[in-house]
């Protein structure tokens, strides 16, 4: 990843310009490019609690920028392809080992990587172009992202508004990386339950089509009027 931008520059730009700063910084991070646009979007939820900002205007940015953002980054990879998205993850220093790794677990669990793909970083920053270079229907991305957007912002936004109003800001973005990594444990719990349900399922669905299955019957069709007399015969006799 890029070097790490201190979070006074964050907070700085945060007051500075506002709503903008939200809107265009999870925008960017969503579009691809790896920037720290959580950060910025709980630096924006803290100053709503603190009174600067609107609690609302901040939550109403957060959705719009992160939706418009993956939008973006969706195009970006159905037009550029993979090595677009390398030279991107190059330049600011993403191992591609790392985005290997993610592509294919995207590529396994599209819808559930766009939606949930929000409070893991990579994922974030990822999941519209990799949706677009998966060739993910665009009406079923933009449901998953919009309802995930909306999710993550819910979350994120209200928990930076009323925890920020008790801790100090350091210790809340602590606080939330945390709970993004709880957050990630916990989905892969879930689709490893999934994963075990469905698989307990289908030898129990192999059984009862057997059960179901009743005997072939198609021979029976063949016999003729004669074939019936005959056998009739040999039973007399």
């Amino acid at each position: 990843m890029t070097e790490p931008i201190s979070l006074d520059f964050i907070e700085e730009i945060a007051r500075q310009y506002g709503y903008w700063a939200v809107f265009l910084g999870i925008s960017l991070e969503n579009a691809g490019i790896p920037i720290p646009g959580e950060t910025i979007t709980v630096v924006g939820g803290f100053l709503a609690g603190e009174g600067e900002l609107k609690y609302q205007g901040v939550l109403s940015c957060a959705i719009a920028g992160a939706i418009v953002g993956d939008n973006f980054g969706y195009w970006l990879g159905k037009w550029g392809g993979w090595s677009l998205i390398l030279r991107v993850a190059k330049l600011f220093r993403v191992e591609t080992a790392r985005l290997e790794m993610v592509r294919v677990q995207f590529g396994a669990n599209a819808d559930k990587a766009v939606f949930f793909g929000r409070f893991i970083a990579l994922l974030r920053i990822f999941a519209g172009p990799l949706a677009g270079i998966s060739g993910m229907p665009y009406g079923r991305f933009f449901f998953c992202n919009a309802a995930g957007a909306i999710v993550w912002a819910f979350v994120i936004v209200t928990l930076a508004f009323t925890v920020g109003q008790i801790i100090p800001l350091e210790q809340l973005l602590e606080t939330i990386a945390q709970f993004g990594f709880w957050a990630f444990v916990m989905i892969v719990l879930i689709f490893a339950a999934v994963r075990w349900f469905e698989s307990r399922r289908e030898p129990q669905l192999d059984l009862e089509s057997d059960r179901t299955e009743g005997p072939d019957l198609g021979d029976l069709t063949d016999l003729n009027l004669t074939d019936i007399k005959t056998s009739d015969q040999f039973t007399e006799t």
